[in-house]
């Protein structure tokens, strides 16, 4: 049986997508029978401690202000605590993750499965500070997973021995959907925030520079067809992306970052669900909107372009201008039925497509091959 020291900066209570995803991936493993003692480099103020999880044990490494300190004290934890034995050591994006699995890899004399997320290889690979890191960690690894097809050359780049395996996220549509109660807190809120007339388009998580949302404002604002939608902003916005917004006049409602079960009732009160990133892993948003039957406005950034076509919306690749623009108009001139019926196909695409079945197998498949 594997047994896996898993080391992560993103981990319950840590929230967002990627301790979100973390979370699920370690629960598909741990219920597949992978023993996975997770290590939660958690840069949250927090007690040194191990704990029994059911699969496996948790170990909070708080960072602090000394990193470098937290995580040779980690390795010193793992000892006292006697939790060698592990056949696999992965780790799960993040700088202190990667800087650390190579080190430990070798003390406990088992391989490393790097799990790059997007903004680990997206910027990674041209920062200054990161690049030497991951650089390092993807020559360690016997694989290397990435979460978008489009990812795997750069990791070429910088390894060019590097194994690489895709494999998508996922969404539980067995326990993901839209309640009538959050149905009808949706239109409760259309009616009283939206133009009659008006199509919603959500863009929903952190609204940063990479997720495009500046660029799609100025797609919008020259397609001629601002009057036709309602902007939706949920999560964390950039001070950069409300100035553009107070420039442009673009009707639009604002909303803080939201637990992942209060977003049903938000994606029912959107027509689509917008995704114009320059560059991306494999968001989870996108792969939510979808399940529930929300049409995406999308580039074909990153894992966007394995989830994402025609068929469940309207594309566009990343960072043409007119081509999102060209979107933008499909997307104003299609009608209900048209929307219905895209918003069907990506549902039936998401529970054929990407399930949490699918994705642990993959990581079992990746485990057994390196064994």
């Amino acid at each position: 049986m594997s047994r896996v020291l898993w080391l992560t900066e993103h981990y319950p209570p840590s929230r967002g997508g990627m301790a979100q995803s973390c979370d699920r991936i370690v629960r598909g493993l741990r219920g597949a029978g992978v023993e996975v003692d997770v290590a939660h480099l958690t840069r949250r103020a927090a007690p040194w401690e191990v704990r029994r999880e059911h699969g496996g044990r948790l170990l909070t490494a708080p960072l602090g202000d000394d990193p470098e300190h937290a995580l040779r004290r980690l390795w010193t934890t793992i000892t006292a605590e006697d939790l060698t034995g592990h056949s696999h050591v992965v780790a799960f994006g993040g700088v202190y993750a990667m800087l650390a699995a190579p080190v430990l890899s070798a003390l406990l004399d088992a391989p490393l499965v790097t799990l790059l997320r997007g903004n680990d290889i997206d910027v990674g690979a041209f920062s200054m500070r990161r690049r030497g890191v991951l650089a390092d960690a993807l020559r360690a690894s016997s694989r290397v997973c990435v979460v978008a097809r489009s990812h795997a050359p750069l990791v070429s780049a910088l390894a060019p021995d590097a194994a690489v395996t895709f494999v998508a996220n996922s969404v539980d549509t067995a326990q993901w959907r839209i309640l009538p109660s959050e149905r009808e807190r949706g239109r409760a809120w259309r009616a009283e925030n939206v133009e009659p007339g008006r199509r919603t388009i959500g863009l929903v998580g952190q609204l940063k520079a990479k997720k495009g949302v500046g660029f799609l404002l100025d797609a919008l604002a020259a397609s001629g067809h601002s009057g036709a939608f309602h902007l939706l902003l949920v999560g964390e916005v950039e001070d950069a992306v409300r100035e553009r917004l107070a420039e442009c006049g673009i009707p639009h409602s604002s909303l803080p970052f939201l637990e992942r079960y209060d977003l049903p009732a938000v994606y029912a009160s959107c027509d689509l669900v917008a995704l114009p990133s320059f560059y991306d892993g494999m968001p989870n948003v996108a792969l939510e909107a979808a399940a529930l039957g929300v049409p995406l406005l999308a580039s074909d950034g990153g894992g966007l372009a394995d989830v994402a076509d025609e068929e469940i919306g309207f594309t566009f690749p990343a960072g043409d201008a007119h081509a999102c623009r060209a979107a933008i108009d499909r997307a104003a001139r299609a009608g209900a039925e048209e929307l219905a019926k895209l918003g069907a196909a990506g549902a039936e695409r998401i529970r054929r497509d990407f399930t949490p079945a699918a994705e642990t197998a993959g990581y079992l498949a990746v485990l057994d091959a390196v064994r």
